[in-house]
């Protein structure tokens, strides 16, 4: 069976529990997430950083029925961390010998620098085409900063500048031009990173972006990788700013955010100013992933290897189990893309994305054998959540769909996600080289058996034995009108 973890943050607001399931070295899954809002920290910035007794009732209540849920789970290791809540409170050995001594569990009190660490070094290995940027996660006590070049963690910061901080210092007397001046003050240690792109983690940036895609009606439900620019952002956190509670309704902001939901975005908005990146992504992962990383890539320089895709390889593990069909057909939809590319007018870069949809070709015959396309089709829409830009796993869970007869653009579902994938000839195109791969190998014939070419004449001719029942089944396909097909028989 594969091995459980779960990894817990205490964090000054909240406190959230992942539980990770591997099914293979490098793969895994989420199996279950939990999220209290303890406010481990409520009062205590008012109180010389001490942890009051309320809450720290809470978090201690919450925590033990965090531990039951992992252990349901089979959970074999269970990593906990804290951060500026327990870093920065004069008592918070007394809370920590009592969860020692009431579930047996050590927390590991984290510095600020580690923090932003395993903040940084998720979005390094799960955000899609990451090589330069500046991550930022702003908590409840303090905010973390990393610098990413070339896909590495190479600087950290941590600023004692969070939600939780800032409400109960300035908010809670509406000293809003005190907040503001304690902000830009902090943000002064940091140096210049001098990157287009900033990555927002924990949860503010994520309640904002998921207000914004609610307001904006974007079609796909996936904070991860959702990218905007700095000014509809500073836009939309102006109308937060500005809001009353019946406003902020109305904004998509839940009601348990109310009281720190401007306190928060106005950290970010000094920041986004302070830093000027132009280009804004959202991550869904954060400390918990980097913790869970950091013990699963312990041995191989906290990065995956080259190219390697955890949701991919999660899919594969999982539903992929009957037969290596799928890999053959990625075979050899390369080598057809290789051939073709050109005269199909299809952009090269497509290539990565028309392979990986290959590989999940079959993915749904693991929940039902009829109408698996649909079932792969959702999956993949489902599932693929790491190292991908939207637009890609877009295009990769159409390319699954097929209909015999009907052309793939033909298929995007009415006011759903058409706008994310590309112009209608090459997402046909790519659809035909898939399907026509598939069709080729119905035999279940390596990819190996097949010679392709082109003529003199440009039509493509395809070599081999076992192909008869590939001649039957080629009318089931749309095929581009310049593209001609050739069979022979070896």
């Amino acid at each position: 069976m594969a091995k459980c973890t779960a990894v817990i943050d205490i964090g000054s607001n909240s406190m959230r529990m992942a539980v990770f399931q591997k099914t293979s070295r490098f793969a895994f899954h989420i199996l279950h997430e939990v999220k209290s809002s303890v406010r481990l920290s409520e009062n205590a910035y008012k109180n010389g950083g001490y942890l009051q007794h309320e809450a720290m009732e809470r978090t201690a209540l919450a925590i033990g029925e965090f531990l039951s849920i992992a252990y349901s789970f089979g959970a074999r290791k269970i990593l906990c961390v804290a951060t500026s809540a327990l870093r920065d409170a004069p008592n918070s050995d007394v809370f920590l010998s009592r969860i020692r001594r009431e579930h047996n569990l050590s927390i590991k009190v984290i510095t600020g620098d580690k923090e932003a660490y395993y903040g940084g070094m998720a979005c390094a290995n799960l955000l899609p085409g990451i090589s330069e940027a500046t991550t930022v996660d702003v908590g409840g006590g303090s905010s973390e900063f990393t610098l990413l070049r070339n896909g590495k963690v190479e600087q950290l910061y941590s600023l004692n500048i969070g939600t939780v901080r800032i409400k109960e210092l300035f908010f809670d007397q509406n000293d809003i031009a005190g907040a503001i001046e304690y902000i830009d003050e902090a943000l002064k240690q940091l140096p210049p990173f001098n990157t287009e792109t900033l990555i927002g983690i924990g949860g503010t940036f994520r309640a904002l972006t998921r207000s914004l895609m609610k307001k904006e009606e974007y079609p796909l439900k996936k904070l991860h990788a959702y990218t905007t620019d700095e000014t509809s952002f500073l836009r939309f956190s102006a109308q937060i700013l500005q809001a009353t509670p019946k406003k902020l309704r109305s904004l998509f902001i839940k009601p348990d955010r109310f009281d720190t939901i401007k306190p928060g975005t106005l950290i970010l908005e000094r920041i986004i100013r302070h830093t000027q990146n132009k280009t804004l992504i959202c991550s869904g992962v954060g400390v918990r992933e980097g913790v869970f990383l950091s013990d699963l890539l312990r041995n191989a320089g906290d990065r995956f290897p080259a190219n390697y895709n955890p949701s991919v390889r999660y899919l594969l593990d999982t539903y992929a189990i009957h037969s290596d069909h799928a890999q053959q057909c990625a075979h050899l939809s390369k080598r057809l893309f290789d051939l073709l590319h050109i005269s199909l007018g299809i952009n090269p870069l497509y290539r990565p994305e028309l392979a990986i949809a290959a590989k999940l070709l079959s993915i749904g015959v693991g929940i039902r054998y009829y109408a698996y396309q649909r079932h792969s089709h959702y999956l993949a829409m489902s599932a693929l959540d790491y190292a991908l830009t939207h637009p890609q796993i877009v295009l990769i869970s159409h390319l699954l769909l097929f209909k015999k007869g009907s052309a793939s653009s033909s298929l995007v579902p009415k006011g759903s996600y058409g706008s994310l994938l590309p112009d209608n000839a090459t997402l046909d195109a790519l659809s035909a080289l898939l399907w026509l791969s598939h069709i080729l190998l119905a035999s279940r014939i390596n990819a190996s058996d097949l010679s392709a070419e082109l003529d003199d004449k440009g039509a493509l001719v395809i070599t081999g034995k076992n192909l008869y029942l590939s001649r039957e089944q080629l009318k089931n396909i749309v095929l581009p009108e310049n593209l001609t097909l050739i069979l022979k028989e070896q």
